[in-house]
């Protein structure tokens, strides 16, 4: 098991335990990301209460969203409607890969669930979960703020929720 620190501009901490043995593609992705800095300044573009928050994509700037490319390519899927077997269950406070509708589609971008969210096991891999209940707090918090839309993008925080930075805790 790996662990992981978000913290967040306004100085706020969610800590990360990543499943490494159940969902090795992911884990391994998400710390290429972090090592690289890549999450540095990325927002939670997308904010739903009782459901998840939604970041590792997009930078708001005050002037709206603007998407940061990957920089690695699409990994696969480790769910198992893909073949692969993840025990892990989207319960509050899991972390879990977004992709598009094609299985094979995830790449920088993750999700963490503020609710259980059992329709999405088999469906998205999951990769870790929140490790306290603080984390779990600030992500609620997150999920709770007044949000907008914009450009054809729904749930977008009207306040921007920076990371400032992740870790990899050793």
């Amino acid at each position: 098991m790996k662990k992981a620190q978000i913290e967040l501009k306004n100085g706020k901490i969610m800590n990360l335990n990543l499943d490494d043995e159940n969902a090795p593609i992911s884990v391994e992705n998400f710390i290429k990301y972090v090592k690289d800095g890549f999450y540095n300044g990325i927002c939670f573009h997308r904010v739903i209460p009782s459901f998840m928050i939604q970041g590792g994509g997009f930078i708001d700037d005050g002037d709206g969203l603007k998407n940061k490319p990957a920089t690695y390519p699409e990994i696969k899927g480790e769910f198992l409607s893909n073949g692969v077997s993840n025990p892990i269950k989207h319960k509050v406070g899991t972390i879990s890969m977004a992709r598009t509708f094609i299985k094979n589609s995830a790449t920088s971008q993750f999700f963490i669930c503020v609710a259980d969210c059992a329709y999405l096991d088999g469906e998205y891999a999951a990769f870790g979960a929140l490790s306290d209940e603080e984390s779990i707090k600030v992500a609620r918090e997150i999920s709770e703020v007044r949000t907008h839309s914009w450009r054809g993008y729904d749930d977008i925080p009207n306040d921007p929720i920076v990371i400032k930075s992740i870790k990899i805790i050793d």
